[in-house]
């Protein structure tokens, strides 16, 4: 079996170009237009689809350290791209276990389109087990639905929305379906990006009025609450995994530029390099030891995906376990290396400043703190008593 080479989807040159333009989109608050032009046509959009539809025909782990190459070049771009891999990678999920109904996503995939992820809702704590999104049917099987979504990365350039929204109306209500609409007058998107953080996404509020899916791109049609339904458990899988691999590209970046900085900076004391002080080499092996524990983890859960291995009750608890770790992991790693880089990482114009900024938008990612706690806790001690 060939080796897996990740400069053949993610070459050094192109790694090179996204990450001198990632300062200027974060200071100018704009969308990296560019990166997403040379990704798609160096073919990562489609990284995910099988071979024989017209795509890379990678795994879900392969993808996961592309990922983590790819924050390690520029956070916002990989985040930005990582809610379309979301949904290519839920469509490989349904695919590896002979569940129909997502061929479209990746054919369009293929074919140029952008996906983008409208689950979030703000006060929705239900995330996706529930929705405050109206999804009215149309009689022949597709819906209409009108609701408020946020952080909606990718917000000026998707072709199709990936949403959920509750059925309220059918004999067998109450029923959460997901589907596909496309950009029309029934969807508007705010120009309300303007945060600490990953300003690049461009995760805007997206208000829906009546947006339409037809019967061919409703995918899904499920009872609220937790279910181990292939909706919900790809779209978890795939986006709690690909999200741990972004944050632990962001601090092997730093933990990167750490060691650059004490083989740069020199004490007037000692007239030695950093990289010669006791002090720092602790610092710097105490960020390498939290670092070096996140690459496998994400690289065994994600090939239990590949691999459709059952964990059966455990996966949710594995995967926000995942998540929460590797955002903490690496909020950690950056609080160490802004301090090895001294004051001059303080600056804005200096690439730790960024990283310490798009780090923290990690907390406010499903599955947040609490709700990892709590999954964790339900999965050693059983749920709580009523």
């Amino acid at each position: 079996m060939t080796a897996f080479d990740p400069t053949t989807y993610l070459p050094d040159d192109l790694l090179e170009r996204i990450r001198e333009r990632a300062p200027i989109h974060d200071r100018e608050n704009t969308f990296p237009q560019q990166d997403l032009d040379e990704l798609r046509a160096a073919g990562y959009l489609s990284i995910l689809v099988p071979a024989e539809r017209g795509g890379a025909g990678l795994s879900l782990a392969q993808a996961a350290i592309l990922q983590q190459r790819l924050a390690g070049a520029a956070p916002a771009t990989a985040l930005a791209i990582n809610m379309h891999l979301v949904w290519t990678g839920v469509a490989k999920v349904f695919s590896d276990r002979g569940v129909p109904g997502l061929e479209f996503v990746q054919d369009g995939a293929v074919a140029g389109d952008v996906f983008a992820f409208g689950i979030s809702e703000g006060g929705n704590d239900l995330v996706l087990f529930g929705s405050d999104t109206a999804a009215v049917p149309d009689g022949s099987g597709g819906y209409s639905f009108t609701g408020t979504k946020i952080f909606t990365s990718l917000a000026p350039v998707w072709t199709r929305l990936g949403l959920h929204g509750l059925d309220t109306t059918s004999a067998d209500a109450p029923k959460l379906v997901f589907a596909f609409v496309e950009r029309t007058d029934a969807v508007a998107t705010s120009d309300d990006w303007d945060t600490l953080g990953m300003r690049a996404t461009q995760s805007r509020t997206t208000r829906l009025d009546g947006a339409t899916a037809d019967a061919a791109h409703v995918v899904r049609r499920i009872d609220p609450g937790p279910t181990p339904d292939p909706i919900v458990f790809g779209i978890f899988s795939v986006f709690e995994i690909l999200l741990a691999s972004v944050y632990t590209g962001i601090a092997r970046r730093a933990l990167e530029l750490s060691v650059l900085a004490a083989g740069k900076r020199r004490s007037k004391k000692t007239g030695a390099a950093y990289s010669q002080d006791p002090d720092i080499r602790w610092r710097i092996a105490d960020m390498a030891l939290d670092y070096d524990a996140l690459p496998p983890q994400i690289a065994a859960l994600a090939r239990d995906v590949d691999d459709r291995v059952d964990n059966g009750a455990r996966w949710f608890s594995l995967l926000s376990g995942v998540k929460h770790r590797a955002i903490t992991m690496a909020k950690r790693v950056v609080d160490q290396a802004m301090l090895v880089g001294g004051g001059g990482s303080y600056f804005s114009a200096n690439e730790l400043s960024r990283l310490y900024r798009d780090v923290l938008a990690g907390a406010f990612h499903p599955s947040d703190p609490e709700s990892a706690h709590a999954t964790a806790a339900s999965a050693w001690l059983g749920p709580l008593e009523d």
